[in-house]
């Protein structure tokens, strides 16, 4: 059952009485205890609060009482641990539900457990000190990528067809590519958009079928009236666009890396059989990129993360009331909040105005082409201890992570909309995704193209052995 239908089809087994809910829970706690030891994906298991939360009856929403992970990651459940990866916040547990907590339970979607995560999100890859690394399903010896390595590896694994993911620079794009899955990050102000990382992170999930995505994402989508950042719901449900006839689009597609980052030739491959597929499927396709500059755009996100940092760690902040020492936290975290503390007001404000000009490079690109296209990383799913938590360098740590964030971050810097599609597989078996990103406000476009690519190479039925 869980590995024959996406959360949709089992939410549907639900409602026509051909499954319990509870059943569906028993399954799905089954299936963590057996498969987690392999891959150490789920954090913290919250099995007796979601029983107790079905025996006050059957939850409404879309999912009607689907089984679901919550990143641990500034994720806010009452009454659960929010550890955010760290030693730093060992025993904090949240006094409420957050607000994006209440929209998934409001969709009917059941909290389970809740997914590791690298330590406050900085690491493209989750092998943290507080909890260990989470591997690969698809091979143990790799990662499943981060931040949101938790939550792919337990879809991945098949432990939940659907799983909460962020994003502030690749998070749910890397770990989807990684573990062979779809992962959408919306426009900036599609849903309840975090001020961490000055704006850069937005919320979703890594699901399995491209509907799933769009379903969750009908489910939650809209800010507050008084939100920053702000898109206004659509016009039609973002499922109706996996269906009737697909518009001839405009792609342009681009292999090219900042300068000193190597393409590997299976990512390569990756992008160019996607970039002939769709042809195949009647779009229009062209070799193109945008104009961007990378060295800039990579001391922009230094900066800003940086900032971000020192301000995380900072004594004052509310939610570590007893402060933080060296030996909370990993070494380059340290490093990161130090270099935070130095930064200018003139340097962040040079590295904002530098987030809006790669966003006005990009929404000129977008403006000749409907869809760009990209391999989702410079390079395959990285082995356990590639990037290194342990390194006392900040510009070292950021050459180790720039293979993997080559291509996704700079769509956090322009708020527009990108996904990881589940394409290719190297000889050895590894999952190389497919980036495809559209004008802000168009995740719609994304889905009808995903939806397309997803019939054209089908990838549900793929999942990795054991």
């Amino acid at each position: 059952m869980l590995d024959s239908h996406d959360g949709l089809a089992l939410a549907g087994l639900i409602r026509q009485g051909e499954i319990a809910a509870e059943e569906l829970l028993e399954a799905v706690i089954a299936r963590i205890e057996a498969r987690d030891p392999a891959v150490n994906a789920v954090v913290h298991r919250l099995y007796d609060q979601a029983r107790a939360e079905l025996a006050e009856g059957p939850p409404a929403g879309i999912f009607a009482g689907l089984p679901f992970l919550l990143k641990d990651l500034y994720t806010f459940r009452r009454g659960v641990a929010c550890g955010n990866g760290s030693r730093a916040f060992a025993g904090y547990v949240a006094p409420f539900d957050d607000a994006m907590v209440q929209r998934w339970r409001a969709a009917g979607l059941l909290v389970v457990g809740k997914s590791s995560t690298s330590e406050f999100g900085l690491n493209v890859s989750t092998e943290t000190a507080q909890h260990g690394a989470t591997r690969n399903p698809w091979n143990p010896d790799y990662s499943a990528g981060g931040s949101s390595g938790g939550a792919a590896a337990a879809v991945a694994a098949g432990m939940v067809p659907l799983a909460h993911a962020s994003d502030g620079g690749g998070s749910i794009r890397i770990p989807a590519s990684c573990c062979g899955l779809f992962g959408l990050k919306p426009s900036r102000g599609r849903n309840l958009t975090s001020d961490a990382w000055a704006g850069l992170t937005v919320f979703h999930a890594v699901t399995r079928s491209v509907r799933d995505s769009a379903a969750l994402l009908d489910a939650i989508c809209g800010p507050p009236v008084d939100h920053p950042y702000s898109l206004p719901r659509p016009e039609q449900p973002f499922l109706r666009a996996l269906g009737g006839r697909p518009k001839r689009l405009r792609i342009a597609w681009t292999a090219r890396t900042p300068d000193g980052v190597p393409l590997h030739p299976d990512c390569r491959v990756a992008v160019e059989r996607a970039a002939a597929i769709a042809q195949d499927l009647g779009h229009d396709v062209a070799e193109a990129a945008p104009a961007i500059d990378y060295p800039v755009l990579g001391q922009a996100m230094i900066v800003i993360v940086a900032a971000n940092m020192a301000d995380a760690l900072a004594p004052g902040n509310p939610l570590l009331p007893k402060g933080v020492a060296r030996e909370d936290v990993e070494i380059i975290t340290w490093r990161f909040a130090e270099r935070g503390a130095k930064i200018s007001a003139p340097q962040y404000l040079r590295a904002q105005r530098a987030v809006r000009l790669i966003g006005d490079r990009l929404n000129a690109f977008l403006g000749d082409y409907d869809i760009l296209m990209t391999p989702t990383m410079a390079q395959p799913p990285m082995a356990l201890g590639t990037v290194d938590t342990g390194k006392d360098d900040v510009d070292g740590f950021n050459r180790a992570v720039q293979p993997y964030v080559a291509f996704t971050q700079m769509f956090n810097m322009s708020g527009q909309p990108a996904a990881s599609l589940p394409l290719h597989w190297s000889d050895e078996g590894l999952p190389i995704g497919v980036q495809i990103a559209a004008p802000v406000g168009e995740e719609a476009r994304l889905f009808s193209l995903a939806a397309q690519f997803e019939q054209a190479c089908p990838w549900f039925d793929r999942r990795p052995s054991g």
